[in-house]
């Protein structure tokens, strides 16, 4: 089996080389499942500012159901990741891993569906992030406190691993989103 560090080098060469824009349509299978979750008043959906060919998440906020929702990207505090209210008018920095986050914020807050970036997937919605631990530690810190949140990979299927190695500390996501579909 290879090494992650081995497997973050591939995938990020082969999101470069494969990488194709997406549309708000991207996102209609993930709205479709979760349209319960959904309906409740003022429900906190977290993305990602996209970087190094990640998906474009920010797509989905094109779509009118969103404009219901508290939108929450995620700001870097020392060796934590934060959540707080964006929207694309709101003042951006950049943080010490070249990621755009919010400048400026009032408080944090726990996001009912988490949209969590990847390198690679696989079957089992095991994730190989980028190795630094910021999802997986806060991921398993709020699933003790509150374990109804739902977590969703977002890739492109070519991303699809046949198994990630994984350790204790590492979180299973309880979906994946691709352009085929919800695994």
């Amino acid at each position: 089996m290879a090494s992650k560090q081995l497997l973050r080098k591939k995938y990020i060469r082969l999101r470069k080389r494969k990488y194709f824009p997406v549309s708000k349509n991207f996102f209609f299978p993930l709205i479709q499942k979760f349209k319960i979750i959904l309906k409740k008043k003022r429900s906190k959906i977290a993305l990602y500012y996209p970087a190094i060919s990640e998906v474009n998440v920010l797509k989905i906020m094109e779509l009118k159901l969103l404009k219901k929702f508290k939108i929450l990207l995620p700001v870097i505090k020392g060796q934590q990741i934060k959540f707080c209210e964006w929207s694309k008018i709101d003042v951006m920095k950049v943080n010490k891993f070249g990621i755009l986050e919010p400048a400026l914020y009032s408080k944090y807050m726990c996001p009912d569906i988490i949209l969590v970036p990847l390198l690679a997937y696989d079957e089992k919605k095991n994730r190989l992030g980028y190795g630094k631990g910021y999802y997986d530690r806060f991921l398993n810190n709020l699933l003790k406190k509150n374990g109804n949140i739902t977590t969703v990979g977002v890739a492109f299927s070519f991303q699809k691993h046949q198994k990630i190695p994984t350790s204790f500390r590492d979180i299973k996501l309880n979906n994946i989103l691709t352009e085929k579909g919800i695994i």
